[in-house]
Formats: C-alpha cells, sequence, structure tokens
C-alpha cells in the first residue's frame, strides 16, 4: 500500500460530514505535520467545533503555491452502500468509501508528499489550505481568507484539489442561494376567495422563474465548453400550508442560480425580485400586505482564469496535459481569486461523477498520477 493510500484509508474513517466536527481530522493532520517538523495554524469556527488548517512547508518569505481542499464531505443516509462507507476498501483497482474522490483522495496525497519533502531544498514554499464546511457553501474557508489577507506574502497561485481526472480545469459557473417566502392572508377554505394563498402565490413565483431561465437559455450568455452552456435557475425544495381546510399565509421554496462567469449574477436576482413585486401586486387588491420575502442561503463566486495564464501552464507542465476544461460544479477557488486576487485553477484526482453517490471511489492510478504530479510540484520549486 502506497503512503498516499494509506493515508487515505485514516481519512476516510473521519466521519466529517459537514452538520458535524472535523477538528478529530485537523488534529490528526496537525499532529501529523508537527512530527514532520512542519508548523500549521488552526482557524476556528466562532462555536470552535470545526477548524480550517493552514500550513507552510519551505521558506516563509515568499509566496508559493497553495493546494486547497475540503476536510467535510456530504451524508450517507439513505445511500445503499455496498460497503462501509467509512471504512476503506480496495476492490478492483478503485478506493471506495465517502469523501475518497471529493476530496480526501487529494488531501492523503497532499500528506504522502509532506512526508518525504526536503523543506531545506524548496526554495518556494508549498502551503496547505484545508477547510471545513465547503459542501454547505464554501463557508470555513473564508475565515482563512480573511487570516491570509494579514500576511506579508500570499501564494502566488492555488490548485483547487477537486476531482476533475487531473485535468487542468480554469473556469466554473458560480452559485447564489435564497429561500423565498410568500405571505398571504389565511381564511377559512370554504371561504377561499377572501384570502390569499400563499402557495399559489409562490407557484406564480416559480413560473416566473421558469420563464426567465427560458428566456437565458435561448437569449443569454452561452459557453460551450460547459456541460450546461448557459446559466441555470433551479428550484430544489418547497413547503406550505398547515392543514388542507386552512388557506395557507405562508410558503417558501429554495432556489439557486449557477451563472456563467460573463453573466451578471445580481441583474439576474433583479429581474426576479422585480417579478416577485409583480406576483404580489395581483394579490393585493384582497391583501393589501401580500409580499416576497428573500433570505441569503449560500453563494460563492465563478471561476474565471485565462487559459492562457502562467497558473494554467505551471500546472499543465506539473500534469504533462495539453487540454484545459471548465466545470459545473463549484469550488472554493473563485473565492481565492476573488476575495485575494490568487490565480486559481482546479486540479486534483477522482471523478465528480461519482461524488456524493453510494460507492463512492478514486481508483489507485488517479491516486498514484496525483503523487506523481506533487511530486513534479516539489521538484520545480526545489
Amino acid at each position: 500500500m502506497t503512503k498516499s493510500i494509506s493515508y487515505l484509508e485514516k481519512l476516510t474513517a473521519f466521519a466529517t460530514i459537514s452538520k458535524d466536527s472535523n477538528l478529530a481530522l485537523t488534529d490528526y493532520v496537525q499532529e501529523l505535520l508537527k512530527s514532520w517538523g512542519i508548523a500549521s495554524t488552526l482557524v476556528h469556527n466562532e462555536e470552535g467545533t470545526k477548524a480550517n488548517l493552514w500550513a507552510t512547508i519551505g521558506p516563509s518569505d515568499k509566496g508559493g503555491v497553495a493546494l486547497s481542499a475540503h476536510t467535510d464531505v456530504v451524508p450517507v443516509v439513505g445511500q445503499n452502500w455496498t460497503s462501509d462507507p467509512f471504512t476503506l476498501v480496495k476492490r478492483g483497482g478503485n478506493l471506495y468509501g465517502r469523501g475518497t474522490a471529493d476530496m480526501k483522495g487529494f488531501i492523503a496525497c497532499c500528506l504522502a508528499m509532506a512526508q518525504k519533502i526536503d523543506q531545506t531544498k524548496l526554495k518556494t514554499p508549498i502551503h496547505f489550505a484545508f477547510s471545513y464546511d465547503e459542501e454547505i457553501g464554501c463557508i470555513g474557508v473564508r475565515r482563512l481568507l480573511d487570516m491570509l489577507k494579514s500576511l506579508p506574502f500570499r501564494p502566488r497561485f492555488c490548485i483547487v484539489g477537486e476531482p476533475t481526472m487531473l485535468q487542468v480545469v480554469t473556469a466554473h459557473k458560480g452559485k447564489l442561494g435564497f429561500r423565498v417566502t410568500a405571505h398571504g392572508l389565511e381564511a377559512h377554505s370554504s371561504l377561499a376567495p377572501i384570502g390569499v394563498n400563499a402557495i399559489y402565490m409562490a407557484c406564480d413565483l416559480i413560473a416566473e422563474i421558469r420563464r426567465i431561465q427560458s428566456d437565458l437559455a435561448a437569449h443569454g450568455a452561452r459557453d460551450g465548453d460547459y456541460e450546461v452552456a448557459f446559466t441555470t435557475l433551479h428550484v430544489g425544495k418547497m413547503a406550505g400550508g398547515e392543514v388542507m381546510n386552512i388557506v395557507p399565509n405562508h410558503a417558501s421554496f429554495d432556489f439557486e442560480i449557477r451563472y456563467l462567469p460573463q453573466d451578471d449574477e445580481h441583474a439576474i436576482v433583479a429581474l426576479i425580485k422585480q417579478a416577485a413585486e409583480d406576483v404580489a401586486m395581483r394579490f393585493r387588491g384582497v391583501y393589501p400586505d401580500a409580499r416576497f420575502t428573500f433570505a441569503d442561503l449560500q453563494s460563492y463566486p465563478a471561476l474565471d482564469t485565462p487559459v492562457d495564464s502562467e497558473v494554467v501552464n505551471f500546472v499543465r507542465a506539473l500534469t504533462g496535459g495539453n487540454s484545459t476544461g471548465k466545470i459545473t460544479f463549484g469550488t472554493e477557488g473563485g473565492l481565492f481569486q476573488k476575495e485575494l486576487g490568487i490565480p486559481a485553477v482546479v486540479c486534483g484526482p477522482g471523478n465528480i461523477a461519482v461524488a456524493h453517490k453510494p460507492d463512492e471511489y478514486v481508483s489507485e492510478a488517479q491516486m498514484a498520477a496525483c503523487d506523481e504530479m506533487l511530486a513534479k510540484l516539489v521538484e520545480r520549486l526545489s
């Protein structure tokens, strides 16, 4: 068993589902790094129940290269796994377990690299940026980035090790998520016309969101390098009412915008909010206070790194690949780019197609290829 697979076995055993603490994992990683003479810092959440880990290998007077990864994983409840999701299982050249692809495989390769690195030979540092709560909106890394803003030297590049089959990815869509609440007027259902049905209000606004989506698909910006070439709007959850014989005075739904980098996401939000006002106006003859309220749920910016930029050429030299790609799922790369001005790409082992599913896996071949990429990184910076 290679060092990286050995570390993946240990990391998989930490059930770092986003709703739970990741401190056992970060403490384990911090102790490992300490035993190798590598100092690290934990940046906790306000409650002290979770932490980001920041470590620098090599000189501290230069920017260097940041390797970014999230430590949290998605739940396994209701999924039909053929083995314990938190016990690494090797089968047919694949390594099965929750988070193996997304994205503890990359962290394991980073640890294997750190164990054998000779810090004295590094002329340019390598940084680890391991975060919490990425899966629920890239929450944890923001506190880490706040800390990095005060450092005298920021990383020159960032490699986000999300699963891309080690293809260099230069761009992904951004995301905004909202909870919309419709405020209507309750009434006995036998007198329904004297009330304002909040579920009807919500459904009318959802119809408007679908109309805006159709317009974006037909006439909005397009980028054929994405699997879905246009900005998408999606309603994923809805709730409302109490019992059948009461006209409901409240209903809510959650929706997201996954937008192309070239689209103005705030303009799309403005369109939806104007549609909400127009829908509410239809009901104000019965109930003058009919309205919608919007609450932010999650957001992260798009990533858009020019394909001819220095970071792209640098990482392509590490992988040996000639092509670049774009992905529809989000990463922390856009935050490094937007908040700190650090050029970023996404490149890591595994396939996103198996992430979040039962029997998630990363192949041994992908782990070996990632080990090789990071070995080249060390060689390049030494």
